[in-house]
């Protein structure tokens, strides 16, 4: 089997790939049409930032049985793509923790006591002890926003610094939090108290624009803003604003809205530390995802091992074909359920019925956790490491049967509980691959799980669905499909869109202003 290598790796990941008797091609630097020209030939995809790995090239990898990404993130990679083609999408999730806290901890210093400002003061020939005054990190309140793995190291070494950790994190139970020695707290209570706020979340729909000019003014007086995960996460603008004003003492950055930024106004900014997304850029931690995912590769194209997959639970051959649509309907479902829930999730439900009840139901718990996690973790849950995240998020997962499925012949129900509220969202396969949701809450509808929609609770009054479609139109909006679903006529009802481009934040805020909107959500399936 053949194997191209289409990014820089370490030299100690290609040896592995052949010793396993594979056959190895390294061509770094391919055009977008050189790679589709050549992908056929090859059973396997190596990559690491660089590569787009878009629709096109999927579709003319016609022997691909696998990607792997030596990193975490995979947003060069068309997921849906590689699914629908039988693709395996693997990446080493982990691999870059350590290095990624430490780079973030050595902007922290950077910025409290401007050293880069000052080192080219000195390079320029000059003096300017006054000019460089710093903050001490001792007795600061830390705001961590997001505590997973990168999140939770930091905060580790920050307490050793005597710095006092707050943390928001949407999955962070009150038990986690104090066993890290952690304050749970919400994001306005981050913005309001916090002298340094550090982001280490992936980017979605929750986290875009997490700091905003809406929520400027909330932020403490004086405060240090470091992002080392995604550029998106901490508007721009608001930040420039922020720095200008002096509401915002200085900021460090590792990501940016475009990469490598253009006529950036913060790149250059006498507040400003700047690094080239160097969170993972250190020899061990690159050695350590070359290996790890040349290993993982050559696992499963000599073995058939499934690892650390974004989109395949690791199986037995001979159940996959069977459980893969209940797989798929799994993880939409807990995806859905994640994503209109409030606040963090304490508790998780599966119950299967009809023939559901009746399968292998393990993968489909896993896929249906892997779904509930992914909105907020992205990249960094897998069909691994998803029941060991949930466990250590501190959410308690069920799992129920049944062999009645009412009029169906078979049902998948996911039930989320969280202080605030429970969600229970129901599924089923027509035509026995193609998944639905049939329930939300009391509701019953009939949902394509796809794409990106919006959830609408609605009092049940003519003009509303006109109202929706007139906002979308105008906004150059295009419907894909629309679903409805009420109690009884003129009462509480909901609506569901599915849209083929997502709507900006502007767009929604007009939705919510409409006559008879009560709320409105926003899903990515």
């Amino acid at each position: 089997m053949k194997v191209l290598v289409s990014d820089n790796i370490s030299q100690r990941g290609v040896e592995i790939l052949k010793k396993a008797g594979l056959e190895v091609d390294v061509k770094v630097g391919l055009k977008p049409a050189e790679l589709k020209s050549i992908i056929a030939d090859y059973d396997a995809l190596i990559i690491r930032s660089a590569t787009k790995v878009t629709s096109e090239i999927i579709e003319a990898a016609n022997n691909l049985k696998v990607i792997g990404r030596a990193g975490s993130g995979l947003d060069n990679v068309d997921k849906i793509s590689a699914s629908k083609r039988g693709i395996v999408v693997m990446n080493t999730p982990g691999g870059n923790t350590i290095t990624t806290a430490e780079h973030t901890i050595a902007l922290i210093f950077s910025i409290a006591r401007k050293i880069p400002q000052a080192h080219m003061s000195m390079s320029a020939g000059k003096w300017e002890k006054k000019l460089f005054m710093g903050t001490e990190l001792f007795n600061k309140t830390l705001g961590i926003l997001g505590l997973g793995n990168i999140g939770t190291e930091v905060a580790k070494r920050m307490q050793g610094l005597g710095m006092y950790v707050i943390a928001y994190d949407p999955f962070l139970s009150d038990e986690k939090a104090k066993s890290l020695g952690v304050e749970r707290v919400d994001i306005p209570q981050i913005l309001k108290r916090a002298d340094f706020i550090t982001v280490h979340t992936p980017l979605t729909n929750e986290t875009r624009n997490i700091i905003n000019l809406k929520n400027l003014k909330d932020l403490k007086d004086g405060v240090f803003i470091i992002n080392c995960a995604r550029g998106g996460i901490i508007n721009e603008k608001a930040l420039l604003e922020g720095l200008n004003s002096g509401k915002i003492a200085g900021a460090a950055l590792d990501v940016y809205d475009v990469e490598p930024p253009v006529d950036n106004p913060l790149v250059g900014h006498e507040k400003v530390v700047c690094t080239p997304h160097l969170g993972a850029s250190t020899k061990e931690a690159q050695e350590k995802v070359a290996i790890a995912i040349a290993e993982q590769v050559a696992d499963f194209l000599v073995k058939g091992t499934i690892k650390n997959a974004i989109n395949f639970p690791s199986i037995p051959a001979d159940q996959l074909s069977s459980l893969q649509p209940y797989i798929v309907l799994a993880e939409k479902i807990g995806g859905f359920s994640a994503q209109i829930s409030e606040g963090g999730i304490t508790e998780a439900t599966i119950e299967y019925r009809g023939e559901a009840s009746s399968i292998n139901t393990s993968p489909l718990t896993i896929a249906a956790l892997k779904g509930m996690l992914t909105p907020m973790l992205q990249e960094n849950v897998n069909f691994v490491n998803a029941p060991y995240i949930a466990k250590e998020r501190g959410i308690e997962v069920k799992e129920t049967k049944s062999s009645d499925a009412g009029d169906y012949r078979n049902m998948i129900s996911v039930q989320v509980k969280s202080p605030e509220k429970s969600v229970t969202i129901s599924g089923t396969l027509f035509g026995k691959k193609d998944p639905r949701i049939i329930k939300i809450n009391e509701f019953t509808v009939e949902i394509v799980p796809e794409g990106h929609m919006l959830l609408m609770h609605n009092n049940d009054k003519p003009g509303v669905i006109g109202n929706i479609g007139m906002t979308l139109g105008k906004n150059n909006i295009n419907i894909a499909r629309m679903h409805f679903g009420r109690k009884k006529a003129g009462g509480m009802a909901i609506s569901v869109v599915n849209i083929d481009t997502p709507a900006s934040d502007s767009v929604i805020e007009e939705i919510k202003e409409l006559p008879n909107i009560l709320d409105v959500k926003v899903i990515s399936i």
